[in-house]
């Protein structure tokens, strides 16, 4: 479940975010760190959450699927923190290479409720 990306599209949605972070930065009454949650094509959803350090977490689901934010906000919390900043093998600027974070990262989206009422 976990899709790796080529340099060239790491960047190519860094630049994507960082402009659609500054555009609602800009025109957003709400504060700006909740201003961007989700962004809505006629395909996908692509829900955002970033943490206070400024890691950010990206997930595309389908139009059905509602507040991943949460989802999100888990994966930080539970597999993110506990696997690989608590991992004293994992360098925190290095891509991710531990296999037990792809495990957890796998287990976490499949007891959420986003992949459960999909897959009946």
């Amino acid at each position: 479940m976990l899709i790796r990306r080529t340099n060239l599209e790491a960047k190519l949605m860094y630049g994507m975010l960082f402009s659609i972070k500054s555009f609602v930065s800009k025109i957003s009454p709400l504060d700006p760190k909740e201003g961007f949650l989700y962004y809505k094509t006629s395909k996908y959803t692509l829900h955002y959450f970033e943490t206070p350090s400024g890691l950010k977490f990206v997930l595309n689901t389908d139009n059905a699927s509602q507040n991943a934010r949460e989802l999100l906000q888990q994966l930080y919390r539970e597999v993110y923190l506990e696997y690989v900043v608590k991992n004293p093998l994992c360098q925190l600027n290095e891509p991710i290479q531990s296999e037990l974070f792809k495990i957890k990262v796998d287990e976490l989206f499949k007891k959420s409720p986003l992949f459960l009422s999909r897959s009946l």
